[in-house]
């Protein structure tokens, strides 16, 4: 899937959406929730995908709020014929916390879809799914945006797509303690990550000598799908992790949704430990939760990586890890669908590389062999 950079916005200037579902209910309730921000703009709304197409050279939008099951034209094929004839248009699936709508979800992020949100459910009330949608679809509106006054800080011009440059690596800033081999590979990446995933994870061989640990922000059933779908194209085996399973070599464990994945040294053994504690950044599985556990176990000998992402999970942790003696990797803005979780490590100076995703894995390897 090509990377589309941030578009900044103009002074006053609105992001435009389409919201476009067989419901007239939900054309209306997200209608009424995104016109209270006065950022975004509802420029129109469709009752499939075929009207939505039709409306889209007149109606210009920058994001479609795309739903899956629709008369006529449904939300995949709307999907893959907006990657072919509009690829500057950003969007956010709606999706159902049901088998189903996992798994066409997870398909329609393969396919080219930026980010999804789960339909309201028994919300008990107009406000309160009015609530829920601006607390969740908003944000993953707005994370594809440069916004004037955005953190206080005037809007920096776009910048030109240039070709990807070499692995920027580089000392740490933070006292290192003397080279370990490193034991165990972290990964922690949100929006974007299962594409990320899908195109880096399959290029670790069957012998690969480390457990990988990932911390993917999904909701349960959406994680559970995401590892069977990567198991099928992988060399090594993935699953979605269970309390008290062995983490070792050959093995990719998926934090579970609902649950922060943590480890624990057991008797010379380390074993997942799954916890329900509070969430982490708003983020349950957290990677801040992930990282610090691994810190406590492995100590320095520890290749973490930073994928993709909105918000700044990973941070914390990082600064942990680091503090050890552990590599830390993060994503480069040039092929991240959002820079945000691998920004903050980078501009934290925290990043070892700051790797194209198509870099992550040989310099992985390369950290691997060298000790």
């Amino acid at each position: 899937m090509a990377v589309v950079k941030k578009r900044s916005l103009e002074a006053g200037e609105r992001i435009r959406v389409l919201v476009v579902d067989d419901s007239v209910v939900i054309r209306r309730l997200v209608t009424h929730a995104l016109e209270r921000d006065p950022e975004l703009e509802v420029v129109g709304v469709a009752a499939n995908g075929s009207i939505a197409l039709q409306r889209i050279p007149q109606l210009n939008p920058d994001v479609l709020t795309l739903d899956i099951e629709m008369p006529e034209m449904d939300g995949l094929e709307t999907l893959r014929r907006l990657r072919r004839d509009y690829p500057q248009v950003r969007v956010i699936m709606f999706s159902t916390l049901t088998e189903r709508g996992a798994a066409v979800t997870l398909e329609a992020l393969t396919l080219g879809a930026d980010d999804y949100v789960t339909k309201a459910s028994n919300e008990g009330s107009l406000d309160r799914s009015m609530a829920r949608l601006q607390e969740e679809l908003i944000p993953k509106i707005k994370q594809f945006f440069r916004i004037p006054g955005e953190d206080g800080v005037a809007i920096r011009p776009e910048r030109a797509r240039v070709p990807a440059a070499p692995p920027l690596c580089r000392s740490s800033p933070v006292q290192q303690s003397p080279k370990v081999r490193p034991r165990v590979v972290v990964i922690g990446v949100s929006t974007g990550g299962p594409t990320a995933l899908g195109a880096i994870l399959p290029t670790l061989a069957a012998g690969f000598s480390l457990p990988v640990l990932v911390v993917q922000h999904m909701p349960a059933l959406f994680t559970r799908f995401l590892a069977e779908r990567l198991h099928t194209f992988c060399p090594l085996s993935v699953e979605e992790a269970i309390e008290g399973e062995r983490v070792e070599a050959g093995k990719i464990l998926i934090a579970p949704g609902g649950f922060h994945l943590q480890v624990a040294a057991n008797g010379g053994e380390v074993r997942v430990h799954l916890d329900q504690a509070p969430p982490q950044n708003f983020c349950r599985p957290a990677v801040d939760a992930l990282f610090s556990s691994i810190a406590d176990v492995y100590g320095g000998a520890v290749i973490a990586v930073i994928l993709t992402g909105m918000g700044h999970d990973g941070l914390r942790g990082a600064e942990i890890l680091k503090a050890r003696g552990a590599s830390i990797l993060a994503q480069d803005e040039a092929s991240s669908v959002v820079w945000g979780m691998p920004g903050a490590v980078v501009n934290a100076g925290l990043a070892d590389c700051v790797l194209s995703l198509d870099q992550v894995v040989p310099e992985i390897l390369r950290r691997v062999d060298r000790n």
